[in-house]
């Protein structure tokens, strides 16, 4: 093998060790230290001093662990609890992603001038749940490979941002740990960015962003028909994220059997999932490689910027005044 994939092999092989020893308790104290955030940052820093090794499994992994690992957080979690959590970030939800592919078509093509396909994934990404919302949209528009780089390269690098300054700000305005999901599940991109802020902002945190954020996804469905209209594509092949009804299924199972009759096997089941996340993510910061950073123009990234910042501005508004 070559170096840089024996340094990607030892860094997957370590990073599985610790997650999988953390699970002793008398160890935690050494080993808790490994979160999402620094799973992230290990991923970015070997993308960024080394050569991409295994980009297609890298590619694979992160998007198949992440739909298992969400299955596996939903076996910790109460269904009626997370019904509740997601019936109070509904109309925020509708407003938002409705809102977000408005002002992103207007920022993108009107004032900045950013091609039409680039811009309408952007604005996708931005509005429903980054990277996959990209990918069910994509082909719908009959995106370019370059159209489908710079979005999500956009998206990607500015999740990578996310999964660190949230938590900090949260903390810093003395958020409650509902109000943070809500933000978190609201304001960040991608699926994946969304749970690993929850995760290290605290235990509530993660159950409300997670279910949230997975309430918006199902938003891929009606978008992309949508797509097809405004496009005029009919009979292109809409992709269903299918991992969420597991999740559902999850939490139903959990709440009326696990709950009662076997709770440790539902708590062991979710921690195994948080672990999972833990490791997606270095997996999502392995492809940030300096070749996708370039490949985003800067007109592009300007648009998802200003895209989070008001969506980022205005969810907090609506947290703090209604």
């Amino acid at each position: 093998m070559k170096r840089n994939q024996i340094v990607y092999v030892a860094l997957v092989g370590l990073l599985c060790a610790f997650l999988l020893l953390d699970f002793i308790p008398v160890l935690h104290p050494y080993f808790g230290w490994v979160s999402p955030p620094v799973a992230l940052f290990i991923g970015i820093l070997f993308a960024v001093t080394h050569a991409p090794a295994f980009p297609s499994f890298n590619k694979n992994a992160s998007k198949m662990l992440l739909q298992y690992s969400v299955v596996g957080l939903g076996f910790g979690m109460d269904i009626q609890e997370s019904l509740a959590s997601g019936r109070e970030g509904m109309n925020f939800t509708i407003i938002s992603v409705i809102g977000t592919l408005a002002i992103g078509w207007f920022v993108g093509r009107k004032i900045l001038g950013v091609g039409k396909n680039t811009s309408y994934l952007i604005s996708s990404g931005t509005a429903i749940c980054g990277g996959s919302a990209i990918a069910a949209v994509g082909p719908v528009i009959d995106a370019r490979e370059e159209d489908m780089s710079m979005a999500l390269g956009t998206i990607f690098i500015l999740n990578a941002i996310a999964l660190f300054v949230f938590p900090v700000i949260g903390h810093a305005l003395h958020m409650s740990q509902h109000d943070f999901g809500t933000w978190a599940a609201i304001a960040i991109h991608d699926t994946s960015s969304v749970v690993g802020a929850g995760a290290a902002y605290g235990q509530e945190a993660l159950k409300v962003a997670t279910t949230i954020k997975l309430t918006r996804a199902l938003w891929i469905i009606p978008v992309s028909f949508f797509t097809m209209a405004i496009f005029r594509n009919p009979g292109k092949k809409v992709k269903l994220p299918y991992f969420i009804f597991f999740f559902v299924g999850a939490m139903i199972f959990n709440t009326y059997f696990l709950a009662d009759h076997a709770p440790v096997v539902g708590q062991a089941l979710s921690s195994l999932g948080r672990k999972g996340l833990t490791l997606s993510l270095f997996f999502i910061g392995a492809s940030l490689t300096p070749k996708l950073m370039k490949s985003v123009g800067v007109k592009a990234m300007l648009q998802g910027v200003l895209l989070w910042v008001i969506i980022s501005v205005s969810t907090l508004a609506y947290i703090y005044y209604f």
